[in-house]
């Protein structure tokens, strides 16, 4: 293989990390825009690149997670995991209704797009199907989350928080 292929395919095998690394629970995008910044591929394109594969499970999630938790509720070995697993997204999906109000769907936008762990694009889905949300309602406020958090990640990997902070210290 020449080195200009030789450089073609070590830049493709390297977005593909991104894209995996971004459908990777908890990890999600937050992980995948500072891997691609720290290997030298344009952030334009990992950002459009984790975006992609972060919302490809997001419909998946919404109409099957609940769904398989139910299911598995009242199994043996996994069952225990299970109904924990819906309680604990019941009573907080009741609480965060409560509080959101109408405003649930910003809610959860503001959950998906703020990066902390844990609060992604999987775990806001699932809340969104436990909420019993609308779905298109559901998919666009975590799609909106996934672009927000994806802005905020690709300014952190730019430096750019780090400039402001140099700026006003």
């Amino acid at each position: 293989m020449n080195n200009k292929k030789q450089e073609a395919y070590d830049v493709l095998k390297k977005y593909f990390i991104v894209f995996l690394i971004s459908m990777v629970p908890l990890i999600e995008l937050r992980g995948a825009i500072p891997y691609a910044t720290g290997f030298g591929l344009p952030l334009a394109q990992s950002y459009v690149i984790a975006v992609i594969a972060n919302m490809l499970p997001v419909p998946i999630i919404f109409l099957f997670a609940r769904k398989v938790l139910e299911w598995g509720a009242d199994k043996p070995i996994i069952g225990k995991f299970f109904r924990f697993c819906l309680e604990k997204g019941h009573k907080g999906g009741e609480k965060l209704k409560a509080k959101a109000g109408k405003g649930l769907p910003i809610a959860l936008l503001l959950f998906v797009g703020i990066p902390l762990p844990g609060t992604g694009a999987w775990t806001g889905t699932l809340a969104a199907s436990l909420l019993d949300m609308d779905f298109k309602t559901s998919i666009i406020a975590v799609m909106c989350g996934v672009l927000l958090a994806g802005i905020i990640m690709a300014a952190a990997s730019a430096g750019l928080f780090g400039a402001i902070g140099a700026v006003f210290s």
